[in-house]
């Protein structure tokens, strides 16, 4: 297709212009511009646009997986503009990589594919009784995900395909001693120190502005004084609960519902086993094997001919010290718990019966199923009301996509009202006033707190010309559109209000520069006559130990030439004054930090393998042209 186009590129010219200008007329230029808008691209990696539809639902499907880690966490947290930052990241990364492993050609074979896949437990536990995977509800799992298995595979090869990209470079990072040595001494390395603080409290009563002084602080600072903007709005939720409400499950649906319940109930079984074990490492030397196969087959024929003798030989015989002693007993298992040659025997075993020999990378198994326990269901008539309850939410999960489109398309199509969107979806139009984004604000109630969404009730569309926002995720399955229907700017207040804010602000500021004044003259003083220094009692500072320090004045101490001791540096500390630091002696690191020395080095090692990584990181993204066209807001 795409050489049809770069070999037509006069008649496709043609086409798009039919198809463009019509919309240039129905639409206007304007509301052409804003209708390309949602699909503007993010980023760019490698010639290659990530799509803001790309990113919401990449960072959908990150809070839903977060969700369902932590299920008490509030799901804020993960809906910040940081948390969406990092999401953005996290796809710039994943082209990123894809494209090196494209460049290099890195392949991924079908067997070690299966491989990673055989130990997902989440797979695992979708095996029948006879060791094969279930596929309906494998198909089904990946379903509620919003996947296909072709669509979880190709993805999984992928990932693969990115960790060989790092592998190389993480693994062949070595750190030489030599250089851990130097870079560790320097952290940990202590210093002995003494310090005088110039704090801006001493000189406030010194600072006594004039008005001509308050005024210009005032015109220069303006925007330190405003009102900030407000807006009444109107605003529609669009989530599950209101998909749901709408919905009505058939009789059929909710007994093939019922069905398939039961089906995940059977997966649920247990059984009790007990085992004998004759070890045998798989590294062990093949004569060696064979003696422990040949002593577990001498245990069998004994079993074959006398079945009750099971724990009395294996409390005689079993090498499993867990088990051996209870003869033989592991108590219930589940799918998923064992290895699979020991799980395929267990789960293939009527209650009573005796397995053949069983080989796993721990030696030879005779198992002995003593118990089955099935998780006990309900009748459809007892289950039907929490049948009915979860048949509504999966349904709601499923329509809300098509839900979901159909408001999207609503208050952007009929953007001078949010009516017609809430007829249509049986909304409620909800209301809030006094609704602003500052620090003095009203706090706001979920959904209105969303940073997203209050960018976009305070933009120019929808302040100036009234228009809807556009539809916005403010939370898994949720989303949310708003309309302004008063709004107040941001504007100066006027001097006479604000003078006390203003006058408390530059005697702030006043203070500090007195504090640094004073710390400046002081230090050159010192420096000249040491013995006039007024400092604190000797300090042992690290960056371990700050005693009570800002970090401002540690990293000065430690970075203070000490070619010629005793060295004095003096610190800027802005609204908090000014530091004077005399500093007197090295002091050695400690025994403990020398009997920790190995342990450290491994740690940096590890630091300059994670810089290599970085630093290569940093190399791709330039070699694939990574351009970052938003912010997590």
């Amino acid at each position: 297709m795409f050489d049809f186009v770069r070999q037509h590129t006069r008649i496709m010219q043609f086409l798009l212009f039919l198809l463009i200008f019509p919309s240039f007329v129905l639409f206007g230029i304007e509301g052409y511009s804003r209708f390309n808008e949602k699909g503007n691209a993010v980023a760019t990696v490698d010639g290659q646009d990530i799509s803001q539809a790309e990113w919401d639902n990449a960072h959908r499907q990150q809070v839903e997986r977060m969700r369902a880690a932590m299920p008490t966490a509030d799901i804020k947290l993960f809906d910040s503009p940081e948390a969406r930052q990092s999401t953005l990241d996290r796809l710039i990364r994943e082209r990123v990589m894809l494209a090196a492993a494209r460049r290099l050609n890195l392949q991924v074979s079908d067997q070690r594919l299966a491989s990673e896949l055989q130990q997902d437990p989440n797979i695992a536990s979708l095996r029948k009784a006879d060791g094969s995977l279930d596929i309906e509800r494998y198909r089904q799992l990946l379903s509620s995900q919003g996947m296909t298995p072709e669509s979880f595979e190709a993805r999984v090869r992928a990932d693969l395909g990115v960790r060989q990209v790092m592998n190389g470079v993480l693994w062949g990072s070595v750190a030489p001693v030599s250089l851990a040595d130097v870079a560790l001494n320097a952290f940990y390395e202590q210093r002995q120190v003494r310090v005088a603080r110039f704090e801006p409290a001493e000189f406030q009563a010194q600072a006594q502005p004039t008005d001509a002084q308050l005024q210009d602080y005032y015109r220069e600072n303006a925007e330190r004084f405003q009102s900030p903007e407000r807006a009444d709005i109107e605003y529609l939720v669009l989530d599950l609960a209101a998909v749901q409400k709408n919905l009505t499950v058939s009789e059929a649906d909710l007994r093939s519902f019922y069905e398939q319940n039961q089906s995940r109930l059977a997966a649920l079984e247990e059984r009790r086993v007990s085992h004998i074990l004759i070890a045998a490492d798989r590294q062990a030397p093949a004569a060696e094997r064979e003696k422990a196969r040949a002593k577990a087959q001498g245990l069998l024929d004994e079993l074959q001919k006398n079945p009750t003798r099971f724990a009395e030989l294996a409390r005689q015989n079993s090498q499993d010290p867990g088990s051996s002693n209870k003869g033989g007993d592991l108590d219930f298992i589940n799918r998923g718990s064992m290895v699979k040659p020991f799980e395929e025997a267990a789960f293939g075993l009527k209650k009573g019966e005796t397995s053949g020999l069983v080989e796993t990378e721990f030696g030879y198994h005779i198992l002995r199923v003593t118990d089955i326990r099935s998780p006990k269901g309900k009748s459809f008539e007892e289950s039907r009301a929490s049948l009915e309850a979860d048949a509504r939410r999966q349904l709601a999960q499923r329509k809300f996509a098509e839900a979901a489109e159909q408001f999207t398309n609503l208050v952007y199509e009929q953007s001078d009202s949010l009516k017609p969107a809430a007829e249509k979806l049986q909304l409620d139009i909800r209301r809030a006033n006094d609704v602003g984004r500052d620090e003095s604000a009203p706090v706001l109630p979920a959904p209105l707190n969303n940073a997203r969404l209050l960018t976009a009730i305070f933009a120019p569309d929808a302040t100036e010309k009234q228009r809807n926002t556009e539809a916005v995720e403010v939370g898994p399955s949720q989303l949310a559109a708003a309309r302004v229907v008063r709004y107040s700017p941001t504007r100066t207040l006027p001097f006479e209000t604000v003078k006390a804010r203003v006058r408390e602000l530059l005697v702030q500021r006043m203070a500090a520069d007195k504090a640094r004044e004073q710390g400046q003259a002081r230090l050159a003083e010192w420096r000249q006559n040491p013995a006039n220094a007024k400092l604190t009692g000797p300090l042992t500072l690290s960056r371990e130990q700050k005693q009570q320090l800002p970090s401002t004045v540690v990293e000065a101490a430690l970075r203070a030439p000490t070619a010629s001791l005793p060295a004095w540096v003096g610190v800027d500390l802005g609204t908090s004054g000014y530091a004077v630091v005399k500093v007197e002696a090295i002091v050695p690191r400690d025994a403990q930090a020398s009997r920790n020395r190995e342990r450290e080095r491994e740690q940096f090692s590890q630091w300059w393998s994670t810089a290599e990584g970085l630093a290569y990181y940093r190399h791709l993204k330039s070699e694939f042209k990574v351009t970052t066209k938003a912010t997590g807001l």
